[in-house]
């Protein structure tokens, strides 16, 4: 069997926040495009906005069969910057990586993250940015998307705080 006549995936990276307008004109070329997003919380001024976000920012994977296809027409598509290349040649992307993509997906399309941190309730932590930078606690329990509470020892009492995830790191 040949290889090269089979379509395989291939990553082409866009222009910034360019993903979407780059897989309308790559389906109207014909292609097959996906791209795979995930549920993104936003803060905006003390709320949190749930807003689908691309999981790979400024990349996109696109199906080509080499052989068949005018795969050089991709490299002047709008939205589209480049190929992700070997050389002269584009780079093809495991199938199993993008149908182990497609499996995490939701009904809705969107891929779930596991956003639980790896603390428990107890657990000591290091604070690493903001007003509590490297500042000692124990973590207590998970809030909502990427905040938790944790017990922070000030002024000679503890004292819930409720910080970003992202900010704690084992103590």
């Amino acid at each position: 069997m040949n290889l090269d006549c089979v379509a395989q995936w291939y990553v082409a990276r866009t222009h910034p926040y360019g993903e979407v307008k780059a897989a309308g004109h790559l389906s109207r070329q014909g292609f097959n495009v996906y791209i795979p997003r995930y549920l993104k919380p936003l803060r905006h001024a003390r709320r949190v906005e749930i807003v689908p976000a691309p999981l790979f920012p400024r990349y996109l994977f696109v199906n080509v069969d080499m052989a068949t296809q005018r795969w050089r027409s991709i490299l002047s598509t709008i939205g589209i910057t480049h190929l992700v290349s070997n050389g002269d040649k584009p780079a093809a992307v495991h199938r199993e990586i993008i149908d182990e993509l497609k499996r995490r997906e939701d009904a809705a399309g969107f891929i779930r993250l596991d956003r639980r941190p790896n603390f428990r309730p107890g657990d000591r932590v290091r604070v690493l940015s903001g007003a509590f930078a490297d500042s000692l606690g124990l973590f207590e329990d998970v809030t909502d998307f990427e905040r938790v509470t944790i017990l922070l020892e000030l002024l000679g009492r503890k004292v819930r705080v409720r910080l970003d995830i992202s900010s704690l790191v084992p103590a």
